[in-house]
């Protein structure tokens, strides 16, 4: 992302429209800052959370400028979520997700992160945040069964499964597992999925876990990523509609979900619900979180 792209961004995005001035100077101060300190920093994020952060850290630098880089959707996590909850980050670069499930709401997880270096990264988080304790980390892919996948590893968030006749120069291989495996009896609550177009897979090795009637939100991205795997979006519509979820938008200001016909072409991620008014309960009678020193 360009500089005039970023910064139209972090002026637009809706934590920052009323105070623009405090935005740029947050941008200006990063920008700077990051490149006289030797090695991470550590930011203080959300409801007391922190991660280390270094110049390039795409997954977590949308946090510095805009206090919530997917706003919605991490208002979500954090207005849904309870301690006795179970949250599952497939998916979880270095730990953005992970950081406020488990660190700002205490609830357990299971964070699942496949590129070597960036695993480390997101130990680092957890370690950082001390919820070794509530947490679990895999070094590992998720798909439709056990084996062995080749990975880019060069694309920091963008690192994804190659596709047949894709060729990387930095490309690795991977093992892989379904959700299900790992699961075992568990009861996930909410699941959130980020893997570059490769999802298909990954909800057909989550059978048992998506028809659980404990899990009641899946936030995922779709993108049309799944193109380069020749993956047709509509048949996820389909997958989860068969397993009783349908597709809203989420206002964290006033805390309303609102429901789509199909995926949320607004962002990137689309929110999966079942059981809405489980869930709209949830969110309204939750507290109050502090995001870039106001209460929200």
């Amino acid at each position: 992302m360009g500089i005039i792209n970023s910064l139209g961004f972090i002026l637009n995005h809706p934590l920052n429209k009323t105070k623009r001035l405090d935005a740029i100077y947050r941008y200006l101060k990063w920008q700077i800052g990051s490149r006289l300190a030797s090695g991470s920093i550590v930011f203080e994020w959300v409801n007391g959370t922190r991660f280390l952060v270094k110049p390039g850290d795409t997954g977590l630098t949308g946090n510095i400028y805009t206090g919530l880089h997917e706003f919605p959707d991490m208002s979500l996590l954090l207005d849904f979520l309870r301690e006795e909850d179970l949250f599952i980050d497939i998916g979880s670069n270095v730990g953005s997700y992970t950081i406020l499930a488990c660190g700002a709401k205490k609830a357990r997880g299971f964070a699942f992160e496949p590129i070597p270096d960036t695993y480390e990264k997101l130990k680092e988080n957890i370690r950082l945040n001390h919820i070794e304790n509530i947490v679990q980390a895999f070094n590992i892919g998720l798909g439709s069964a056990v084996g062995e996948l080749s990975f880019t590893s060069s694309m920091d968030c963008m690192n994804h499964a190659l596709s047949d006749g894709e060729i990387h120069s930095g490309a690795i291989i991977v093992k892989v597992s379904t959700l299900d495996l790992i699961l075992k009896d568990e009861s996930p609550t909410l699941i959130k999925i980020d893997v570059e177009g490769f999802e298909t897979p990954v909800l057909q090795g989550a059978e048992h876990s998506l028809s659980n009637p404990s899990l009641k939100v899946v936030i995922m991205e779709l993108n049309g990523s799944g193109s380069r795997y020749k993956y047709d979006e509509n048949n996820i519509l389909k997958l989860m509609k068969s397993k009783g979820f349908d597709t809203y938008s989420y206002d964290p200001f006033a805390r309303l979900l609102c429901y789509l016909n199909g995926k949320n072409s607004e962002s990137g991620n689309t929110i999966f619900i079942r059981d809405l008014e489980f869930v709209e309960n949830r969110v309204k009678s939750s507290g109050l979180k502090t995001i870039n020193g106001k209460r929200y």
